[in-house]
């Protein structure tokens, strides 16, 4: 595996070139985006999950991340420590927590506001 290819991060749509071979991990930290992890990419702490969006550009799931996930790799998600690009691929990152309370309590809001109207 040589050469670059294209990761796209979303819900921000970033658009980064990452060395082919590259851990998921890392090109997701090299791209400035914070994705917290515990147990320093050992596989324990499951805090890098992220989803699959395209299907392909990222390594097959490993026995040890399946074993981990379990019924949630069927449903795209992967384990950034344990993954490594391929080709061009795009993911989805889990969203900060205090930014998805800030986004619930607005949307409450207007929800509120809607029917007041």
């Amino acid at each position: 595996m040589s050469g670059e290819s294209e990761l796209l991060l979303q819900p921000s749509g970033k658009r980064v070139k990452v060395r082919k071979g590259a851990k998921l991990l890392d090109a997701i930290r090299r791209a400035g985006v914070h994705l917290p992890t515990r147990c320093d990419g050992k596989a324990a702490c499951m805090m890098c999950k992220v989803r699959d969006i395209n299907g392909s550009g990222l390594t097959a799931v490993s026995d040890q991340e399946r074993r981990k996930l379990g019924g949630m790799h069927e449903q795209g998600y992967r384990l950034a420590c344990q993954t490594r690009i391929s080709g061009p691929a795009a993911v989805e990152l889990p969203e900060d927590p205090l930014r998805a309370a800030v986004r619930r309590q607005l949307e409450r809001q207007r929800e509120e506001e809607d029917r007041l109207w």
